[in-house]
């Protein structure tokens, strides 16, 4: 089992992630941003104020973070806000993470600004194991959106469901269920079920 903390861990460990973001023609962007600190449950980042996502994450704050690692990933998905008294955070992360040093020496750190993501969602999802494994996490008052497919009382208890489902995902009984934390969403179960008794969440 997955803790939030072994996530926090991950997340420190790895360090390189993607953010993404919108652009002010609802474009997405990505790029590497890497995570500098965590800590209260807040996922702390550093951004230029030159730099265009700087402006798109004040213009739409909603945004997505991505690291992976040996086919294991963690997303979070939540809305980032520029933290105030900037040089403690600034000289915080650059402590923590000393080749920032290389990069804006001196006082050049300055230009970057800190954000955090504390309101969200964490995804952690394991490619590795057989079957695949996913758990969903709340950054502080943040909320987990249900997703993927879910077996409602119409089941007629077929087993076609059961047969198709690529991870073995899915336990026989009245109705069947889907083990949610190893479901891939792939919705071949869905497409498949002859009474249509399986919802997308």
């Amino acid at each position: 089992m997955i803790s939030k903390e072994d996530c926090f861990k991950f997340l420190r460990n790895v360090i390189d992630a993607t953010l993404s973001t919108v652009d002010e023609n609802g474009n997405p962007q990505s790029r590497i941003i890497d995570i500098m600190h965590i800590e209260d449950e807040k996922i702390c980042f550093l951004t230029a104020r030159g730099k265009h996502v700087y402006h798109e994450i004040l213009n739409h704050p909603q945004v997505s973070y991505l690291c992976l690692n040996n086919n294991k990933t963690v997303r979070i998905s939540g809305e980032a806000h520029k933290l105030e008294d900037q040089k403690y955070w600034i000289d915080l992360m650059f402590d923590e993470n000393r080749f920032l040093n290389n990069v804006y020496p001196g006082d050049a750190r300055y230009v970057l600004e800190p954000f955090c993501i504390e309101n969200g969602e964490m995804e952690y999802f394991d490619l590795t194991q057989k079957p695949i494994y996913r758990k969903s996490f709340t950054l502080g008052k943040g909320k987990i959106t249900p997703k993927g497919y879910e077996i409602t009382d119409e089941c007629i208890e077929c087993g076609t469901c059961f047969e198709l489902c690529p991870q073995k995902a899915i336990n026989e009984g009245s109705p069947y269920e889907i083990m949610k934390e190893h479901c891939l969403h792939c919705g071949r179960c869905f497409e498949n079920c002859p009474t249509t008794a399986i919802v997308k969440l």
